[in-house]
Order: C-alpha cells, then structure tokens, then sequence
C-alpha cells in the first residue's frame, strides 16, 4: 500500500513540475546543474572582489543568486510564449538593438577603454547592449532566412537583406567588443548554411569577411585612434600564434599562466568547494577564468570534462530540437541560438587552456554576472518554447491554432 501510494505521489509531482516546466526536460536538467555548479564556484572564487567589498562573499553569492532567479524567471515565462511571436517582434527589436548600440558607443561607461555598457537611469544598473543584441539579431536572422527560402538562390534578392542587419549590429559591436562581434558574424554565417543558402553565395560572404578583417587591420596599423581597442586585439592574436611577444608584466599573459597553474593543481579528481588557492592569485577566477578554478576544486574529470560534456548534452538536444521541429523558423531559431551559447562556452574553457587567444567571453549560466545571465535564460526560454512544438505536439498545435484564430479574426473590442 506504502509504495503504491509512493508511486502515486511521485507520478503527481511528475506532473505538477511537467506543467510548469514544459518542453525538453533535459535542457532543463542541464541548466539546473550548471545554475547550482554557478553558485558555488562564484562563492568560492569570488574572495578577490569580497575584500574590496564590505559585504563580503555573502554579498556577492546573494547578488548571483539574484540574478539566477531573475533568469529562471524569464525563462519560465519565456518558454511558455508560442514561439511564432518571437519572429513578430524582432522585426522591431533589431532596430531597438542597433539604436542601443548606438547609445552605448556615445554615452556607454568607458571601462578599459571599452564602451560596452549603457547606464540604466535612476537606477544605478547598466546593461551590457550587445548580449540583448545578439539574442534579438538570431531570432531576426532566423525569420528572414524562413521568409526567404525560396528565394536564396538570388544573391541581391534573398542573401543581401540578410547579410545587411548582421554586418550592421556587428560593426556596431565591433569596436567595444571584436571577440563579440566575431562570434556573432559566424554564428549568423552557420545559421545561413543551415538555412539553405548555396555555396557559391557563402564563399562570396567568406571573401567579404577576408576584405573587411584585411581592411580593419590596415585601418588599426595607419590609424589607431581610430580603434583605440586595435592595439589589444592585435596584441593577442599576435602572441597566441607566435608573431609576437609578450612584455614584461603583461596581464593577459599573466592571467594565463596563473590559469595554467590552477589547472595543473586540480589533477584529474575533485578536492571539493572551497578548497582552491587561485583565487587569491588569479585574476578574474569568478568570470573570465572561472573554468580553471573549478577544475582546480573539482578535477579535471568532473569539473572540466564535467562541463564540457553539459554544454555538448545542451548543444545535442538543441540540434535534435531543431530537426524535429514543425516549423522551419522554429529550428532556426533553435539552432543558433544554441550554436551561439555552446560555442561561446567552448571559447571560454579553450582559452583558460590556451586553445584560443584571450577574449574575456564568460562562460554561459556560470559566470559571475549581471545582465549576461538574463540574456541566457531569455536564449534558454525561447529554445524551451521550441522545444514545446517537439515534446508534446498534439498541446502545442492546439495552441498554435488559437494564435491563428485570433490573429485572423479578432476580438471588436480588442
């Protein structure tokens, strides 16, 4: 009788949660983990900002948390949202982003000669534009490729309309943010090979890549005040392939040597939380860096192949989203959404282990952030709200037909 009723209770919170959380569950378990595992590398790590602070590590593990809950919120609500609504409001988004841009190169927080932030007014916040940008230019990217389908063969009439929003918001991202804007432009170019873009058209978008990078660097060497930010970017990618040399006392040089060490102290099993030295010599070790210091407290086995592997489980079940959903945006949108989260994880954890030049990209859902991590949890809700048309299609298109029945024919006294 006991485990009749046992079996019972469990089947009524399956339930319970299923009704709240719909879509794919494993995304949700995934990001449940990475969530908690965020929690507690931030407090471990974050002694190096507790004090210069007079609230100490409380402080800081209280603002993580608050920005987590933030997040799963938007995802909650988010991921409840049809996901044809989404292609709706970017067409109006992308022009709000490139405003935001704008603003931010004129009037953002200059931090390390950087204008990335826009400061929120009365409020004290700031907010990073080009993490709003990047979700917005996707989700934009994925209605026109849908729209244009039949028309991709057509270089001017099907990929240049395309082609002009992606290099205006990453020209606009560029100078505050060239790993951003990088990123950005070849997540857009794997969108358009997914979406059936040919491949003469895509070697001529690779030629125009080549031109516009050879033409940077020619502008950065004859001219930098015009890219006060050219002298870095040039100076990493320089030293990561052996060209150059690092000076004396170099800090990005530095960090990743000190990164070195924090991994070669982890070994291959969990010490466990708390245990690291490396924060109190590693600079960043709660965001940029925050890879190696859980590989110093939690292995190389679980910490490292451990987060790797969650972000592979993430990026497959998106792809399997993606092929299975009803809707030509829908996959699209799915599918780089997903490209764009994994692949700027995958940076992070190579950098921390010298596979890729420095980039100062954080690592999605762990690092210790603000408005980064609510942009996640907004790309996570709208993959979930895809997801919904694949884990329970029968509910789905019954709602999708409401949306259509009241779009075609509305309320009088709406």
């Amino acid at each position: 009788m006991s485990n009749g009723q046992s079996v019972s209770e469990a089947t009524t919170i399956n339930r319970r949660v299923g009704a709240y959380l719909e879509g794919d569950k494993v995304i949700w378990m995934v990001t449940l983990i990475l969530s908690l595992g965020s929690l507690l590398a931030v407090y471990s790590a974050i002694s190096s900002l507790a004090y210069k602070s007079d609230g100490g590590s409380l402080h800081f593990l209280f603002k993580q948390g608050l920005m987590l809950t933030l997040g799963w919120c938007v995802m909650l609500l988010v991921h409840k949202v049809n996901f044809r609504y989404f292609s709706r409001i970017s067409q109006v988004l992308i022009w709000v982003a490139a405003v935001l841009l704008i603003l931010t190169l004129v009037f953002g927080a200059d931090i390390n000669e950087a204008k990335r932030w826009l400061r929120i007014p009365f409020t004290g916040l700031t907010l990073q534009t080009s993490d709003f940008a990047k979700v917005v230019l996707v989700t934009y990217v994925a209605r026109e490729l849908n729209n244009r389908r039949t028309q991709l063969h057509d270089f001017r009439a099907g990929v240049l309309p395309i082609l002009v929003p992606i290099a205006l918001i990453c020209f606009l991202i560029l100078p505050a943010d060239f790993s951003t804007a990088a990123l950005l432009g070849v997540v857009c170019v794997g969108m358009m090979f997914i979406g059936g873009v040919p491949w003469k058209h895509l070697f001529r978008i690779g030629g125009l890549g080549v031109v516009a990078l050879v033409m940077l660097y020619g502008i950065g060497k004859a001219a930098p005040e015009v890219l006060p930010r050219f002298g870095t970017w040039a100076g990493r990618m320089e030293r990561f392939v052996g060209v150059g040399s690092a000076a004396e006392g170099d800090a990005l040089e530095y960090q990743i040597e000190l990164a070195q060490v924090a991994i070669n102290r982890g070994g291959l099993l969990p010490h466990g939380p708390g245990t690291g030295t490396s924060r109190n010599f590693l600079p960043h070790p709660y965001s940029d860096m925050i890879y190696a210091f859980i590989i110093e407290e939690w292995g190389a086995l679980l910490g490292g192949l451990g987060l790797v592997l969650a972000y592979i489980i993430l990026l497959f079940r998106t792809v399997r989203t993606a092929t299975r959903c009803p809707r030509h945006f829908g996959g699209l949108l799915a599918m780089g959404l997903g490209f764009m989260l994994v692949f700027q994880a995958m940076i992070n954890m190579a950098v921390a282990v010298r596979l890729f030049p420095t980039t100062g990209q954080p690592l999605p859902l762990v690092s210790y952030g603000g408005t980064s991590m609510i942009f996640t949890c907004l790309a996570l809700g709208m993959i979930l709200a895809v997801s919904r048309s694949v884990t329970d299609p029968e509910k789905w298109e019954r709602s999708n037909k409401a949306t259509n029945q009241v779009v075609r024919n509305p309320s009088p006294h709406a």
